[in-house]
């Protein structure tokens, strides 16, 4: 028999109009890249909190350009442009803000096991099924940043490229309904960023804190790969102030940015839940 082709329908435009007013959601057909969207809009002096959404995105970016592909409407894959006044050196928490973000909205909605990798992916159980990108863009108002987000929600089997990930479909064996779920995401992102900016440092530990709970890279041994093709080996045991994650290794404790890491995977025979 053949399987019965996944229903797949747009999202409903005039349910995500009546979000918060300082969100504006942007539905495109088909885009390259949201992120690259996003900028343009940026630039041409979008406000904080104008998201683009594309059903179908043809060439969609991950860290360190890796690519990331969907069929249409089989993912959600959106970026929000905000205009940060904490300090720069805060900005690296953004991605980690979102993921965590993501993953608690997940929670949330049926899924117990999903957590985040540090750092910019969210995971059910222990594969991946969202990844995170923020890139800085210089406008004629400031630098911006635009956070992206790729979640797999509808993908089969077939259609996910690589073993380690997984759908919201393959994991609960239902299609979930991608406009609440976007929904969801953009309100508890946003009241998430507000109460970080807001909040001081005090929301900042407490953002510390809570990550790093429920990030399931930390209490495991890894292996960290750099980009000048030397590797870090040890215990991951937290993350420090500036959103870099802690490895105790041979030589005392060692800090790794995102942007100085190519991967982070378990060590050898870790078995750390």
């Amino acid at each position: 028999m053949t399987a019965a082709p996944v229903r797949r329908p747009s999202l409903d435009a005039a349910r995500l109009s009546g979000l918060a007013p300082d969100l504006v959601v942007e539905v495109l057909d088909t885009a390259t890249s949201t992120n690259a969207v996003a900028a343009d809009r940026a630039r041409a002096g979008a406000p904080e909190g104008h998201v683009v959404v594309a059903e179908h995105q043809t060439a969609g970016r991950g860290r360190l350009d890796r690519t990331w592909v969907a069929p249409p409407r089989a993912a959600l894959t959106f970026s929000m442009v905000l205009r940060p006044g904490v300090p720069a050196a805060a900005w690296p928490w953004l991605p980690l803000l979102t993921g965590h973000t993501v993953a608690k909205v997940l929670r949330a909605a049926g899924h117990p096991a999903a957590g985040v990798k540090w750092p910019n992916d969210v995971l059910v159980g222990e594969r991946k099924v969202a990844g995170i990108l923020l890139e800085r863009v210089e406008t004629p108002d400031g630098p911006a940043a635009v956070v992206g987000v790729g979640l797999n929600v509808s993908q089969q089997a077939d259609e996910i490229p690589v073993d380690t990930g997984t759908s919201l479909a393959l994991e609960s064996g239902e299609e979930p309904d991608r406009t609440l779920l976007l929904v969801e995401l953009l309100t508890g992102l946003r009241e998430a960023y507000d109460a970080w900016q807001a909040g001081g440092a005090g929301a900042a530990a407490r953002l510390r804190s809570s990550y790093a709970a429920a990030c399931v890279t930390v209490g495991r041994d890894v292996r960290v790969q750099l980009p000048s093709g030397e590797t870090l080996e040890g215990r991951a045991t937290g993350v420090d102030e500036s959103g870099r994650l802690v490895v105790a290794g041979p030589e005392g404790d060692t800090a790794v940015g995102a942007g100085d890491v190519v991967h982070v995977r378990p060590a050898a025979g870790d078995t750390s839940s």
